[in-house]
């Protein structure tokens, strides 16, 4: 299967490095609109530079695309692919509006292709452990949760032509940093977010950046279940992402790439994160190559990707209830489809 990795930047790294280790899979070329960028990749990865996306579809033809550029350019490459017929892995987010999001989705239903999104953080061994527990109720039922992300960005961070920008990012931390941890709350509690408060700030950049860094909101999901979020790029250090299930026998907690039971104050080391062999921050984990190595065994063996447009869309749908809550002041409920 001969793939082609679209955008050179940071998070092109994890998705390359995954690839080269895969059978089954060719690197078959590289795309930057930065020359040196898609030189230096393919100089790496033994393949083809391009510095055009739709050159390279026409020329390489390849059968699936990774999109990592970013975020304002997600859906238009997306949809060119998937209307080719070629397979769209995307980091996440998959889009940043309403319209950009209802374009993807018409254009997976068109398409033979397959499409994915990035969330990668599922495949973490211990969110895939704290899944388990949850889904076996071993610990009674989920009674609430909460979650945390606090992480530093400076100044320098947004020194490039896209990032800090509304029109280009689509938005700040909610978009960018904490989205894992959001979808994460509702992967692991399982149900459908019916509601939403949110609360946007910029603590920390003001006249910097046009996007905030620090966000609160309450989730009310199905069932009654009540999630509290609060995620900030405005802290002087980056601390492991911590998450709370509260059942009705203890609390699952997940920190990092560790897992931990905590019963009437005692707590219970289930998994301990391996903190080497990183791609990337090691505070991101390692679901990479997990994720990537999932998506191709459903392309080569017929099994639908769990996370697609439907799937990786509700972070999309929530995320711009959080800004339109912000916005209005008031509670903001999500159509079920």
């Amino acid at each position: 299967m001969r793939v082609s990795v679209v955008g050179c930047g940071g998070v092109s790294k994890s998705h390359l490095t995954a690839l080269k280790e895969m059978k089954d899979v060719t690197i078959s070329s590289v795309v930057d609109i930065k020359k040196d960028r898609a030189d230096a990749a393919a100089s790496e990865y033994n393949c083809k530079a391009y510095y055009d996306f739709d050159v390279m579809l026409e020329d390489d033809k390849p059968d699936c695309v990774h999109i990592c550029t970013p975020h304002y350019l997600h859906v238009e490459m997306s949809v060119k692919a998937l209307s080719a017929g070629v397979n769209v892995l995307c980091e996440k987010p998959c889009a940043i509006t309403a319209e950009g999001l209802s374009k993807i989705k018409v254009a997976q239903l068109m398409s033979e292709a397959q499409f994915g999104v990035c969330f990668q953080n599922r495949y973490n061994e211990s969110v895939l452990l704290i899944k388990e527990l949850i889904e076996k109720e071993q610990y009674g039922k989920i009674l609430s949760a909460r979650a945390f992300v606090h992480w530093e960005r400076n100044e320098d961070y947004y020194s490039d032509d896209w990032h800090g920008t509304l029109s280009k990012e689509g938005g700040g931390v909610v978009v960018n940093q904490a989205i894992h941890t959001h979808d994460l709350l509702r992967f692991l509690v399982g149900k459908s977010i019916r509601a939403v408060t949110g609360h946007v700030y910029n603590d920390h950049l003001k006249g910097v950046i046009e996007v905030e860094d620090t966000v609160y909101a309450l989730f009310e999901f199905d069932d009654g279940i009540r999630a509290i979020y609060n995620a900030t790029t405005a802290f002087s250090d980056n601390l492991p992402v911590l998450i709370d299930i509260i059942c009705e026998k203890a609390t699952l907690r997940i920190e990092g790439n560790n897992a931990y039971v905590i019963t009437d104050g005692e707590t219970e080391h289930l998994h301990i994160a391996d903190n080497t062999g990183f791609v990337g921050k090691n505070y991101w984990g390692k679901g990479h190559s997990s994720l990537i190595s999932d998506f191709y065994d459903c392309l080569l063996n017929g099994r639908k990707f769990p996370i697609d447009a439907l799937e990786g869309g509700k972070a999309v749908e929530e995320f711009l209830a959080i800004y339109k809550s912000s916005e209005t002041g008031e509670k903001v409920y999500l159509n079920k489809e």
